[in-house]
């Protein structure tokens, strides 16, 4: 995969994330992810691959659920964190998945600022 590639899944992670209160882009060891409050919610590993924090009891629910989509190497077992095959997931999937990230991310005073009913 491609800087460009790589570079496109941001913008992508970008634009799903737009109506998210606070979301800024950074990075996480070296690689390019969306934060709120300096906590990680998403990460571009590579152009085929995403990092999504996510509470291990909801992640063992999406390994089992979609391994189409949802997987994990043996580096991210036991950490909250799931790994997201980026060309298997829809938008409106993601964009879902990235508002539950933010919600446990972000701080109350950004969480108030969020629109009812908005995910």
């Amino acid at each position: 995969m491609t800087e460009t590639e790589t570079a496109a899944l941001v913008a992508r992670l970008e634009r799903l994330a737009a109506g998210l209160p606070g979301v800024e882009t950074g990075t996480s060891y070296g690689a390019a992810a969306l934060k709120v409050a300096g906590r990680m919610i998403a990460t571009a590993r590579d152009a085929g691959t995403v990092v999504l924090s996510m509470p291990l009891d909801e992640k063992e629910h999406f390994l089992e659920l979609a391994p189409e989509i949802y997987y994990e190497t043996p580096h991210y077992h036991g950490w909250p964190a799931v790994l997201v095959r980026a060309g298997a997931i829809g938008d409106d999937e993601l964009r879902q998945r990235l508002g539950e990230a933010w919600l446990r991310r972000a701080p109350a005073k950004l969480r108030k600022l969020r629109p009812a009913g908005d995910g």
